[in-house]
């Protein structure tokens, strides 16, 4: 039975406590006992808030039901870039040392909507590369093969999510740092249209490149979620347009047949895509078409976004770190890429976003054909754990390329794109595929990807026992 509720996600859980079966502090309880069991082998974790989550859950548990919100009494984690009161914001590194004065504007919305916070999770050194691991905090480990890698940036969320120690957590998004590691774990992961969830106390996140979401189990638990923390404040850089609806209700909704097309050509060159993987995009496509879509291949028109993502990720990077308050206990190939990206300043990075603009008008003539385009989320499998390892910033980087070649484009424009689970290799790994829609278009993509997971069913397969 506890086993059934530690992987009922989102929407289970919610349930449970709202209908008695479950009080937040006991399910809150259940939860924290299963870090404590095995987060000593993920390393999902950076802090666990046991004291301060338990707390929080006997006060939901003394809310009027009146009071309680769509999340009322589910415990989610943080992403380590993400404030939240009286912790550190390490953005996965060891250089700072200050604890938040108040939470993020993402996590007050959780909490408004009644979610217990119950700790924050691990990522690379301010998510420079989609791999978990940092002098700081060690690395993450996949659930589904302790060898493996959960990607990054976001692996500390998805590993934690995937090994049912909780249904969700926030995650971060400038390069595919939401859906790869979502690929890599077996789950469901939205990176939201540009603006549509604020990133306050910061006006932006890594520039026009970045977003926030979560990663959860199903697509009914990102859409809850989602209707949760998703709109803009004033002083946000950017501010997504209105949404067709609710995203939770659109993840329950049918939706109309739609014009996909596919393929697996990536967005960056030099890449090849395992077979594997291309088996993952045309065996979709196939269930698409049987599911009465109309689906052909196409070539997608990329454009060459370099000229935008580069500048931004060092200015990205040159804003998180020069935030620090002990610069000297940056990780060496941090410091390095600092240096590398001097000369993106505030005009080359205004003149970057600009291009990005440009890169977007070429990458969204593809929907002028048709509505929603499948290719590969990452290019190969879940990659073996340690590839940072002794790795300087341009070894680093050309070993990233794999892994953000079908993501990082949809950052440059700002369109809604997610990484929807394919089934498993032949040994058990996760393989997976991106959806991509217009921009403030995410429910298209939800209904789409509900329907996905109606016809080819993921969310019941688990990789850890009790």
């Amino acid at each position: 039975m506890t086993d059934d509720l530690a992987y009922a996600g989102v929407a289970g859980q919610a349930a449970a406590v709202r209908s008695g079966e479950v009080s937040a502090r006991e399910l809150t309880g259940l939860l924290l006992t299963r870090i404590e069991r095995h987060d000593v082998s993920l390393n999902a974790f950076t802090a666990v808030m046991a004291e301060e989550a338990l707390a929080e859950a006997g006060r939901r548990d003394a809310t009027a039901p009146e009071q309680r919100g769509p999340l009322h009494g589910v415990p989610v984690a943080i992403k380590e870039e993400n404030d939240v009161a009286g912790r550190v914001t390490t953005f996965g590194t060891a250089a700072r040392t200050r604890p938040a004065k108040a939470d993020s504007e993402v996590v007050r919305r959780l909490r408004a909507a009644g979610a217990v916070i119950v700790g924050k999770t691990n990522m690379p050194e301010f998510g420079l590369f989609p791999f978990t691991e940092s002098s700081a905090h060690g690395s993450t480990r996949n659930p589904w093969a302790p060898d493996r890698s959960p990607g990054g940036s976001s692996g500390g969320s998805a590993s934690a999510v995937a090994a049912g120690l909780v249904p969700a957590a926030i995650g971060g998004d400038g390069g595919g740092s939401i859906r790869i590691p979502a690929a890599c774990c077996g789950l469901f992961g939205l990176k939201p249209t540009r603006g549509r969830v604020s990133t306050a106390p910061h006006p932006h996140l890594w520039w026009a490149l970045g977003v926030l979401g979560p990663l959860t189990r199903s697509v009914l638990d990102s859409g809850l979620v989602h209707d949760a923390i998703r709109g803009s404040l004033p002083g946000d850089m950017f501010r997504a347009g209105t949404p067709a609806g609710s995203f939770a209700a659109a993840a329950t909704a049918e939706g109309p047949r739609l014009r996909i097309g596919w393929s697996t050509r990536p967005a960056a060159r030099g890449v090849r895509p395992a077979p594997e993987v291309v088996e993952a995009v045309t065996g979709t496509a196939a269930l698409l078409a049987g599911l009465g879509h109309r689906v052909e291949e196409i070539d997608p028109g990329y454009p060459d976004s370099t000229a935008a993502f580069v500048p931004q990720f060092f200015a990205g990077l040159r804003t998180e770190a020069f935030a620090v308050d002990d610069y000297a206990r940056l990780e060496r190939r941090t410091r390095e890429s600092v240096r590398l990206g001097a000369w993106a300043g505030p005009a080359v990075t205004r003149w970057a976003m600009d291009r990005g603009e440009r890169a977007a008008v070429r990458a969204n003539r593809v929907f002028d054909r048709v509505d929603v385009l499948l290719t590969p989320t990452i290019a190969g499998l879940p990659p073996t754990a340690g590839r940072l390892e002794g790795t300087g910033t341009v070894r680093a980087a050309l070993r990233s390329l794999p892994m953000i070649a079908y993501c990082a484009l949809w950052n440059v424009t700002g369109n809604p794109a997610a990484s929807v689970p394919a089934g498993f290799t032949a040994c058990g790994l996760p393989l997976a595929v991106q959806l991509v829609g217009r921009r403030d278009d995410e429910t298209t993509l939800l209904s789409l990807a509900a329907e996905l997971e109606r016809a080819r069913p993921w969310s019941d397969r688990r990789p850890l026992p009790a």
